[in-house]
């Protein structure tokens, strides 16, 4: 038996998902519709599995999964309706253990709980192919001499990251919109190859951008 948390902004859906699953023989400790809420839920309750879409009302799954400290225990399970392969390849990079499309049965979706626990990488039939070809990809590149140049912009974004600030206050500081500060946060992570704030915080500190 897993102890899970189901994050999912359909309400429908999401109690579906906690019956099934509690019917398997899982615990639920909660259900999120928000990714906020579900982030400080993941952080207090640390379930074995979060079941996580990756479509949210303010923050995204993606972006769920990079709040996460590199020393929480819970393995991210996303459930999502989109089988696109930005989609999967993004989750997997910002830490997801498995990939499911909704269209999985409850079975699958109880199988894919317990092996994602007990540390497997799950992936709905087709998609385990693209992530690997992804690492292949990726394990072939010539490392760079250095690490990818940052623009004045997302050095002036990172710096404030790396001093605790959130999205909002940024964009305060920046005038900026708090969505254009997660893009920001989010193309630095891609270049970077970083997985989270907190990777993001010790880069910065490492790189001395933390300072006034």
């Amino acid at each position: 038996m897993a102890t899970l948390v189901v994050v999912d902004d359909h309400p429908i859906w999401r109690e579906a998902i906690a019956r099934d699953l509690e019917g398997a023989g899982h615990r639920v400790l909660a259900a999120f519709g928000e990714g906020r809420a579900a982030l400080q839920g993941i952080r207090s309750l640390r379930p074995d599995v979060a079941i996580l879409d990756l479509q949210l009302p303010d923050l995204s799954g993606v972006a769920v999964l990079q709040g996460l400290e590199e020393d929480c225990p819970t393995a991210v399970l996303v459930l999502s309706a989109s089988g696109e392969s930005t989609d999967v390849l993004e989750a997997i990079k910002a830490g997801a253990r498995g990939y499911l499309v909704k269209s999985a049965s409850p079975a699958e979706l109880a199988e894919a709980v317990e092996r994602v626990a007990a540390g497997d990488a799950v992936f709905t039939p087709g998609l385990a192919g693209l992530v690997l070809g992804e690492y292949r990809r990726l394990a072939n590149t010539p490392e760079p001499d250095e690490r990818p140049r940052l623009s004045d912009r997302e050095t002036e974004v990172l710096r404030l990251v790396a001093k605790g600030l959130g999205y909002k206050e940024i964009a305060s500081k920046l005038t900026l919109s708090p969505r254009t500060v997660q893009n920001h946060v989010q193309h630095i992570l891609a270049k970077l190859q970083l997985h989270n704030r907190a990777q993001l915080v010790r880069y910065a500190i490492e790189q001395g951008i933390d300072g006034d």
